[in-house]
């Protein structure tokens, strides 16, 4: 395998070799028109996001507020009907899947990439990275860290400020450094929408209809 091949198999690899500083200088460059585009250009660039950038993007409802950041851009896959507010930076060294209906707040950050531990095998230049996947219907809050490996259930909500350093199982509430889960969604969240505060409207459990 050359080490192109060894970093798509998640196994140590050299990331100047065998054209991968190529790809992530081309991705760059990708990535500076993008984060540049006008807000008048809102449509083409989030065209050019899509088809120039990621290696798939969903349909629906599809906003990536800029600025934006990435290494490859194409082992990124995202579901439909996707948000992902300023500043989200994923090291896709691995592959990213993200599932449908997911929201990212400001200041994301998910990295598949990583360094061994020890000196010696750190500074030979080896590096690493491992999947992340994220569920459906998932709620990252501000300033969320998603390492290397994670999966990520569907439904779960990650509080602000969290590492996730291992997965977190569907239908959780996980907040802290490291994140743990603090408690399970019920159906009785349904009628609140911030802690103790009751919707005042009717139609709060209707999925959003976009025209």
């Amino acid at each position: 395998m050359n080490m192109k091949e060894r970093m798509a198999a998640n196994l140590p690899y050299k990331a100047w070799m065998d054209g991968l500083a190529e790809d992530r200088n081309e991705c760059r460059k990708k990535i500076y028109k993008f984060n540049n585009m006008s807000p008048d250009q809102e449509e083409e660039s989030l065209k050019y996001l899509k088809e120039e950038i990621l290696g798939k993007a969903g349909s629906g409802f599809f906003i990536i507020e800029k600025p934006f950041h990435c290494d490859y851009g194409y082992n990124i896959e995202i579901g439909d009907n996707f948000f992902a507010n300023y500043n989200f930076v994923v090291l896709d060294v691995g592959k990213v899947k993200i599932g449908n209906n997911v929201q990212i707040a400001p200041n994301v950050g998910l990295y598949t990439a990583g360094h061994p531990v020890h000196p010696d095998s750190r500074n030979s230049g080896y590096e690493y990275g491992i999947d992340i996947t994220i569920g459906d219907n998932v709620w990252l809050g501000g300033g969320v860290i998603v390492l290397p490996g994670v999966t990520i259930g569907d439904n779960a909500v990650i509080g602000a400020g969290a590492v996730v350093t291992k997965d977190i199982p569907a239908n959780a509430i996980a907040a802290g450094n490291p994140a743990k889960v603090i408690r399970y969604i019920t159906e009785e969240d349904r009628d609140y929408y911030y802690k103790d505060r009751k919707f005042d409207v009717d139609d709060y459990s209707e999925p959003l209809k976009l025209i």
